[in-house]
């Protein structure tokens, strides 16, 4: 056979190669069994939170005690169930929750899931604005850290990094009130919106309770600008804790990425800087980086409880401080529930992501 030929026969074979399907059944397998695992990790969390809240007594004993009458205080433990045996309680309230029935409050008797729709919106639209913040500070600099690794520039980052994440969000977030609303006096120091912008959000037919989403849907820019202005110190404070993480996270693993063999031999072959950055360390170390990430993103969820509370934002966080203060387990079982689906649900997504961006994950 010539040489042509066989030039020509390598080629249709080269052709006709299948190409490689990144998202393969592996994949979808694996997808499979992690957003099973969402089933059994929720469950065990409902279960603990269930025997730890009935640990006190009954949810009616704990609020209510000391303010009713002992006869009416055992009349209306009766009616609610609360003298059942536990395991019966417990069957119940799995029952209840299959049917989205989380049991009603004991301080204003309110059904729990309203609870959590109508102040949820306010922790997700926190936690979505301090994860902006979080993400434009943290990984940026922590780019820009090891990029520049022991020099002035990386060790005046770590110290900013260390400043974030050591300062406890509550204090931070007084200093902030401090500096912006009393000694500048340019941003509000709590609450989410002022009053006429509330006025405003109360013509609309169907709010969200996203307060961005619904000044928008107003088409009032001052009404959104309002909102943002509310917005701006408590992001700013709980995003700067999560900063501060991300900092030293991006750091560590590029630098590690940066020492590795390949790119050494592209850094040989007179690789820029900036592209080995770009090119070759960035992409490797992000599966770790993601991977923590979703847990602070998690974590970020329980930081809004000190965050809500300091600058009284009202949402999930605020209200969970006041029933604890209540001591109405009710409403407290209702709020870390919702809070255990959300950090399974995170962790389902970040999964997702890290086997999307290296096949080895799925193995």
């Amino acid at each position: 056979m010539s040489n042509s030929a066989t030039t020509a026969a390598a080629g249709a074979t080269k052709t006709t190669k299948p190409k490689k399907n990144h998202l393969s059944g592996g994949f979808f397998k694996f997808i499979l069994i992690r957003f099973l695992l969402i089933i059994p990790t929720v469950f065990i969390l409902v279960t603990i939170v269930f025997f730890v809240m009935r640990a006190t007594g009954d949810p009616i004993s704990a609020a209510l005690g000391g303010r009713l009458a002992p006869d009416e205080l055992q009349r209306r433990i009766h009616a609610a169930g609360y003298d059942r045996p536990l395991i019966v309680q417990y069957v119940d309230y799995l029952g209840g929750l299959l049917h989205g029935d989380l049991g009603v409050t004991m301080t204003d008797n309110q059904p729990v899931i309203s609870i959590l729709t109508h102040y949820g919106a306010a922790t997700f639209e926190l936690a979505f604005l301090s994860l902006i913040v979080a993400l434009v500070v943290g990984i940026p600099l922590g780019r820009l850290a090891a990029r520049h690794r022991d020099r002035a520039g990386d060790a005046g980052i770590r110290v900013f990094a260390i400043l974030c994440y050591a300062t406890p969000v509550f204090f931070l977030g007084l200093m902030l009130q401090l500096i912006f609303a009393v000694w500048l006096n340019v941003l509000p120091p709590s609450g989410r919106v002022d009053w006429t912008s509330e006025a405003q959000f109360a013509r609309l037919v169907s709010p969200t309770g996203f307060y961005i989403i619904d000044a928008l849907q107003l088409g009032d820019m001052s009404v959104l600008a309002d909102v943002l202005r509310h917005a701006l110190l408590p992001s700013l404070a709980l995003g700067l804790l999560t900063a501060g993480v991300f900092i030293r996270l991006v750091r560590t693993n590029v630098i590690s990425t940066y020492t590795s063999g390949y790119v050494e031999a592209a850094r040989s072959r007179g690789v820029s800087e900036k592209r080995l950055l770009d090119k070759h360390a960035w992409r490797p170390a992000l599966i770790p980086i993601i991977t923590v990430m979703g847990m602070q993103i998690a974590l970020m969820l329980a930081g809004a409880v000190l965050t809500e509370t300091t600058f009284e934002w009202k949402g999930l966080g605020f209200m969970l401080s006041n029933y604890l203060k209540a001591r109405d387990f009710a409403a407290v079982q209702g709020i870390v529930i919702l809070i255990a689906i959300i950090v399974a649900v995170v962790n389902f997504i970040v999964d997702v992501i890290s086997a999307l961006i290296d096949p080895r994950v799925r193995y």
